[in-house]
């Protein structure tokens, strides 16, 4: 055979080789992709406690990771502060999910000095995470910025990851992150929930995480409805919240907002009593409150009426200012609503979707804004009297604004900013016949 056969027949054996490896290629199982190993994964920062104060870290681990435990220091601007690190043991839980069995761990680093810098690691004396870097809120009324997303849901690391990752760009001031549920489709699904860690990546290692619970974070256990076993490993939370909900229900008071989550899911009539009590002592100048099934809804053929009667007059008497929801996976924010018992001129109702899932909006006259198929994160900024929204879409740009503007002895005043973009819907706007 002569020398530019030889070769090309070597050729076309590779070509064919590359060919055959390429239409061969076996997509990695969810058994490898998400297995958990020694080195701790899944670091997210949440609280349980004061955020002046103290500051609460979760992560996972293979089962039989002895010794768990965290290391924190203030942050220094070189690199001698690991030398002053304190260490606090952690405690320990395990996980049999879908995928096999796990270990999570969690930390309450406590009596943390206020509108302070720490650094953090985790790990088991052997293995350890990166130092991530948080900020302590102030102890005092001051201007505080926080993100709000609602639905992840579907196609979590693929198409929801950019979404948070833009919002971080765009608010890197942020105090925390709010969830308003469904944060994957299925609470059981251990790889679900690995893609929705991995979006976040080391954002939710240094942003704390206010998350509430969907539908699917819901399942059925024994014949009765419950959130999945996932939420309470993975997420350590406050405990404050009505009885028989805890971690579920809760509230959080930062620098003069008073941020209160609810479970949308059940005990409804039980959250409305505890909700009045809570609210009838806040000492703070906002309330914000945050569930996932809309009281006022975007999505065709939906409304939830019960819980409209029952938490809407509570939040009239008590003059809240911002309700922010999922659930519906389109957008829809009001002006000021209120029903009969008011004393605040009203609230803002948002629901609103940073997944991938839309649905057809069902066109309402309380929506002063409102979008179908748009992936969107919300900024809130609050400072003193006046409270800052901003709607942006995936790419960052400006859908909605609005702000929200407190007056002595008179009730709220909203101020429309009405941004250059058009609606998105799928359909325009029904143009009235007539004169």
């Amino acid at each position: 055979m002569t020398g530019w056969r030889a070769w090309a027949l070597r050729l076309g054996l590779a070509a064919a080789l590359g060919l055959a490896l390429f239409s061969n290629s076996v997509r990695v199982s969810d058994e490898v992709l998400h297995a958990p190993s020694a080195m701790p994964d899944r670091v997210i920062l949440t609280w349980s406690g004061d955020p002046a104060t103290t500051q609460s870290v979760t992560w996972r681990t293979s089962v039989g990771v002895e010794g768990a435990r965290a290391q924190i220091a203030e942050a220094g601007d070189g690199p001698d502060f690991t030398k002053q690190s304190d260490e606090v043991k952690a405690a320990s839980e395990l996980l049999k999910s879908d995928l096999g069995e796990a270990a999570y761990h969690s930390v309450t680093f406590q009596k943390l000095k206020p509108s302070t810098v720490y650094a953090y690691r985790v790990g088991d004396g052997t293995n350890w995470t990166e130092w991530h870097q948080f900020r302590t809120a102030s102890d005092k009324p001051a201007p505080v910025e926080f993100l709000y997303v609602g639905d992840a849901q579907n196609d979590i690391l693929s198409l929801w990851s950019r979404v948070v990752r833009t919002g971080y760009r765009e608010a890197s001031k942020a105090h925390f992150f709010i969830h308003a549920g469904d944060l994957v489709n299925r609470g059981t699904s251990d790889a679900l929930w690995g893609e929705w860690f991995r979006a976040g990546g080391w954002l939710n290692a240094t942003l704390p995480s206010v998350p509430v619970p969907g539908n699917h974070e819901y399942g059925r256990t024994d014949g009765k409805r419950t959130v999945t076993d996932h939420w309470r490993r993975q997420y350590t939370l406050p405990e404050n919240g009505a009885p028989g909900l805890e971690e579920t229900s809760y509230y959080i008071d930062i620098q003069g907002v008073r941020i209160v989550g609810l479970n949308s899911n059940e005990k409804h009539e039980e959250q409305a009593q505890w909700l009045d009590a809570l609210l009838e002592k806040n000492p703070n100048r906002w309330t914000i409150c945050t569930f996932h099934h809309p009281i006022f809804s975007t999505a065709r053929g939906r409304d939830n009426k019960e819980l409209r009667e029952l938490w809407q007059p509570v939040f009239d008497k008590h003059g809240v200012d911002l309700v922010l929801q999922g659930h519906d996976h389109s957008y829809g924010r009001s002006n000021l609503l209120s029903g009969t018992n008011n004393k605040s001129g009203g609230t803002v109702y948002v629901v609103s979707v940073s997944g991938p899932k839309m649905y057809e909006l069902d066109r309402h006259e309380w929506m002063q804004r409102k979008a179908e198929d748009t992936q969107l994160f919300q900024i809130i900024r609050i400072d003193g009297d006046r409270l800052q929204f901003e709607s942006r879409t995936a790419r960052g740009a400006l859908y909605d604004a609005f702000e929200l503007r407190k007056q002595t002895g008179g009730p709220n005043v909203i101020v429309n900013k009405a941004p250059e973009m058009p609606e998105r819907l799928r359909k325009p706007a029904a143009t009235p016949s007539g004169d």
